[in-house]
């Protein structure tokens, strides 16, 4: 079942959250726990996050440093997998532009049409650590749009060699995009942003999450604003909890987002990050409330590194 599907035949409130493959080296027991503290209140799906090999720099036994390429959180195909097969909930692993191939994206849509693992949010992602901007894969997609026609183009039987599948996908993949209702950072203007948006969706995208805000208003005129130029896939939004003092200005410089006077002056207000935690996480449950109250049928939770206070959102939530 596609990810709008899951949305319209829910009834009342639902939601999803996003997970991270473990760290190279570690068990999964830690996620699986972090699932289980959230699966109680019935995710519509489980988002997987995938990321690009680094360039690290290591000194080796005869004290030279070497550079080598790795990859800190291998395994989304897996990770996707194992959740989808313990918990019975859909899972929608990333497939992202930054680092990877077509030829290396085109084997993980293999793998994950044999595991029968048929919904992706499809990214461009972020860029490598080493570098100012964003630079593609020599042999791989600079945007989002290209990935999206390579997903197509798989869809329809064809590799990206030239050659044919000698049967099509039982069931083709199904994805979503991200949308900036802030702007993303590297777009020249809001039109633009528009723009492309409008080409991800028309190329076969069939929703929308958003990054996070935290202004529900911000939210709304997004949507309106996707509705005037003809988007009318769901938009869904996605919220993060603050968990910390210093995210109050870190986040605005990472992600571009704003944040409202009064949640600044709430959490400078704070003596610790404990206090920041819960004014995070008052804070994002009125803003689900809100959302919920505006007939949004489905919210998308960013959970990294805050799987406490989005259980503690749930709860409030759904209790």
């Amino acid at each position: 079942m596609t990810i709008p599907q899951l949305i319209a035949q829910s009834s009342g409130r639902a939601f999803s959250f996003e997970v991270l493959p473990p760290l190279k080296g570690r068990g999964i027991a830690r996620l699986f726990e972090e699932i289980d503290l959230l699966s109680v209140y019935n995710p519509l799906y489980i988002n997987i996050t995938t990321h690009r090999s680094e360039v690290v720099v290591k000194t080796c036994e005869d004290g030279m440093t070497r550079r080598y390429t790795e990859r800190s959180r291998p395994g989304t195909v897996a990770v996707a997998a194992a959740i989808q097969n313990r918990y019975g909930i859909q899972a929608v692993p990333h497939i992202i532009c930054s680092g990877y191939s077509r030829l290396e994206t085109e084997y993980a849509l293999i793998d994950l049409s044999f595991l029968d693992i048929r919904n992706l949010l499809v990214l461009r992602g972020d860029k490598a650590k080493h570098h100012n901007c964003f630079v593609p894969n020599a042999s791989g997609h600079a945007h989002a749009i290209e990935l999206a026609c390579q997903v197509n183009e798989f869809n329809s039987g064809k590799f990206v060699d030239g050659s044919y599948m000698d049967a099509l996908p039982a069931v083709p993949f199904d994805y979503g995009v991200a949308g900036y209702p802030e702007v993303h950072l590297e777009a020249t203007d809001a039109e633009t942003d528009m723009a492309m948006l409008k080409k991800k969706v028309d190329a076969g995208a069939s929703y929308i999450v958003t990054q996070m805000f935290f202004d529900n208003k911000v939210y709304y005129d997004f949507v309106d604003r996707c509705r005037e130029i003809g988007i009318t896939v769901p938009i869904i939004p996605g919220l993060k909890p603050i968990v910390t003092r210093r995210q109050a200005t870190l986040l605005p410089k990472v992600f571009g987002v704003k944040l409202p006077e009064e949640l600044v002056v709430a959490i400078g207000k704070c003596e610790d990050d404990m206090e920041a935690k819960q004014v995070g996480v008052d804070w994002c449950v009125n803003q689900a409330e809100d959302l919920y109250s505006h007939g949004i049928p489905s919210i998308h939770f960013y959970s990294h590194n805050a799987v406490p206070s989005v259980h503690r959102i749930l709860d409030k939530l759904f209790s």
